[in-house]
Parts: structure tokens; sequence; C-alpha cells
């Protein structure tokens, strides 16, 4: 996804096949159904099929979605190493063709032999295009979509409306919706979200700005284009809106080094694809205008969960580190 683009930089600095010629379900346990199948994707297009879908190739996160409900693709392709990929790293991956784990990058002749008839990638309404055709994509990378229909869920205002697109995407492709340990990650979540507010509710000044540190600019994100803070938001978190968006990838704004200092959160939301306990003080030393930050110097940093999230379970989990961090915080830091 071009969300990634700039966290490849800061990487740069800090760094069996399940019956190929087989025809049986891709799905766990869920047979799926025999009469035709369509399902209307975040683009607005609706996808037809004589039948419905079993044997699906699907990005790394949207591949986590359908694994939530039990639907199993027979191939996978990631922007990273999947052992690293925060969707995929605590999934049962044996039996699923890996096709890629480089952004852009995507083995079509071994996607080609897995026979798919439906290809799963979120929609990016910025760029008008699916993860893995977006604009930088390897040309050869991108004929994966002659293969089969390609759909999913828009990449909008919520994360919550993702991870509610992928269960009716799942549920459209034979999955039980409705098991105890799909209920048990939902009330999980809302729990969490419960929680969130309260401690939002006790820090009405808190100020926060979602960042990325890489070598030659500092990234504020943008929450237009990031569900997950745009809920953030929603739930009471005050996460700023940067005043200059890069118009041709809104995703951000870029300032350079000595720029960094124009926003002072309370609470820097670290990018958490390349947060580590200690990458705030070794960015210190790689660039001494980042304690210029305030908050940084304070080291009020935490991870923040940037566009890869996309089950109720993960959502969960990352909103409850968040909490805790809201309650750490001191409003004043940014003062």
């Amino acid at each position: 996804m071009r969300a990634w683009r700039p966290v490849l930089a800061v990487a740069a600095l800090s760094v069996v096949l399940a019956g190929c010629g087989s025809s049986g379900s891709s799905t766990d346990d869920t047979p799926a159904a025999d009469g035709p199948w369509e399902f209307t994707g975040g683009s607005g297009q609706v996808v037809k099929a004589d039948k419905t879908p079993t044997r699906i190739i699907a990005h790394a996160g949207e591949a986590a979605a359908l694994m939530s409900f039990g639907i199993k693709p027979v191939g996978i392709f990631a922007d990273e190493s999947v052992k690293t990929d925060l969707n995929l790293k605590n999934l049962d991956l044996s039996g699923i063709e890996i096709l890629g784990e480089e952004w852009g990058k995507i083995d079509v002749e071994k996607a080609a032999a897995l026979r798919p008839d439906l290809i799963v990638g979120d929609w990016w309404p910025a760029e008008k295009a699916h993860s893995g055709m977006e604009e930088g994509v390897d040309e050869k990378s991108k004929k994966l979509a002659e293969l089969a229909p390609v759909t999913g869920v828009t990449q909008g205002k919520s994360i919550v409306a993702l991870a509610e697109g992928y269960e009716d995407l799942a549920e459209s492709l034979g999955a039980d919706v409705n098991k105890p340990e799909i209920a048990a990650n939902k009330k999980r979540f809302e729990e969490a979200v419960t929680a969130f507010k309260a401690a939002t509710a006790t820090k009405p000044s808190l100020t926060v700005a979602a960042m990325a540190p890489a070598d030659d600019k500092v990234y504020v994100a943008n929450p237009e284009y990031a569900p997950e803070l745009l809920d953030l938001q929603s739930w009471g978190l005050k996460v700023m809106n940067p005043a200059s968006p890069d118009p041709g990838f809104p995703y951000w704004e870029n300032l350079s080094w000595e720029n960094a200092d124009k926003y002072q959160p309370d609470l820097i939301l670290w990018d958490g694809r390349t947060f580590t306990p200690t990458v705030n003080t070794e960015w210190s030393k790689k660039q001494p205008t980042w304690f210029k930050v305030k908050a940084a110097k304070a080291g009020a940093v935490v991870a923040w969960p940037a566009f890869w999230l996309h089950t109720y379970g993960d959502f969960a989990t990352e909103l409850t580190k968040l909490t805790e961090a809201v309650k750490a915080a001191d409003p004043n830091v940014g003062n």
C-alpha cells in the first residue's frame, strides 16, 4: 500500500502450496455455497461469479481478516517478511503459498499456478487502486489482476467499518461469523473502546500527533486518510490534523528536519511498523532536531498501529496499549 512509502525509508535505515493442483475448498471448515455469488467492494464495483470463490489470493492484512473468520487463502502477498508482518506474525501460514514479501513485488507465475478465483486487497480511495495494484508497483506484478476478479473493503473512515466489511465478505464466502471465538473478539474490542473513551474523557486537553521520522523528513500523518486515527478521534482523542498534507500523497504532511517542531503534541503516536522501545533515543542521535519536539524529548512516545489493522482482535489489543499510554500521558508536555 502506498501509505507504506515513508516507512520503507525508515526500514532501510534500521535495518507449500496446499494442493497447487487440487480443487478443494480453501476455507478451514466451512463449505462454500454452490450457487451464484456476488460482493460489492470498496470501489463500488460488484464482483460476480457463477459459484462462491474458494481459491483466494489475498494481501497480508486482508488475508488475516479472512482467516479470523475461518477463510484460509491459497496464496498471500505481503509488503515485508511474513515473519514480521504485524497482521501475520501469530497466524499459522502452513499450506499457504507466499507470493511476495516486498511492497510492489508479486510472483504472478506462482499466483497463476494456484488457479485463483478471487483476489482480495483493500481499496485505497486516495489512489483509486487495490493493494498490490497501486502506482509504483512493478508492472509485471499488476498482472495479478488478470488472473481473477479483484475486490476488497475500502480503507475509508473507520477500522471498525473495515473489519465489518471483511466480516461481510467472509460470510458471503461461506464463513460462520457467529462462532464463539469471533463473538469473544468482538466483545473484547467493545470493552477496549469503552475503556479508551473513559481514559480520553479524563484528559480532554491531551493532544497527540501521529508521526514517522525518516532520514530526509519527518512525516506527520493526516487522519483523513488513516481510518484508525479517525476512530481514535471519534472516541475522544485529540489527534492533530496537519495543516499542509502532501497534495500528491495526502496520507502525510512532510516536514524538513529544520521544521520538525512545527507541531508540539503532548504525546507522539509513532508509526508502529518501525517502532521499537529504543527508537526515540536513536533518532535523537541521528537527527538532533527530533528532540525539538518536546514530547520526543520527554519520551512521550507510543506505537501507533499505522495502516495495518484489519480485525476486531488486533484492534482490541492495540487499543488497550493506547489506553494505557493515554492514562500515563501528561497533557502539559507540549505547552
